[in-house]
């Protein structure tokens, strides 16, 4: 599959339908509403798949991204993607393995942007959301971006955050969490 993103570059993505990349369309319109707010920011790419969001945020001056993949196989891809845009004055991390074990490594670090993109039919929505929390991975000023198919999940209540805004594209919904 041929994926772009910011500034016409081309990134590698795994054969078949080991991964969904976020699409296009759904791409954009998360930059749109963080226009402004990704240069120098520390990023967060939770089931990161082929990381094009991940990319898009360095392609876009992230300062320093971090990406959290069980698939070996989608690693190796989004590390030669990583590598191919970030700049020298931009740092990332990708750690491979089960998210809720990853995501405890985290717990000295915070992030001003969270992108939550699980298989659509998992169960980790609401257990990645409380980890978050607990252990303080959002900064105060900071959003999380939680892609799902409402058909499938309905946003909960999260104690400490509040969905601040969710956006429809089809059959894709993204719901913004914040603090209160």
């Amino acid at each position: 599959m041929l994926l772009r993103i910011y500034g016409n570059r081309q990134l590698k993505t795994l054969p078949g339908k080991q991964t969904r990349p976020t699409s296009a369309r759904v791409r954009e319109a998360i930059f749109n509403i963080w226009q402004g707010r990704i240069a120098g920011c520390r990023w967060l790419d939770l089931c990161t798949g082929t990381g094009s969001m991940g990319a898009e945020a360095l392609c876009r001056g992230a300062s320093f991204v971090v990406g959290i993949e069980k698939s070996r196989s989608a690693c190796a891809i989004i590390k030669q993607n990583w590598s191919a845009v970030a700049g020298c004055e931009q740092e990332w991390k990708l750690l491979q393995g089960d998210i809720l074990q990853q995501l405890s490594k985290l717990s000295e670090q915070q992030f001003d942007r969270i992108y939550f993109d699980p298989p659509y039919a998992s169960d980790l929505y609401e257990p990645v959301l409380q980890i978050i929390t607990k252990n303080r991975l959002l900064d105060i000023n900071g959003e999380i971006a939680v892609e799902h198919n409402p058909k499938l999940w309905t946003p909960p209540q999260i104690p400490e955050l509040e969905i601040c805004r969710q956006k429809v594209y089809g059959n894709t919904t993204v719901s913004f969490y914040s603090y209160q």
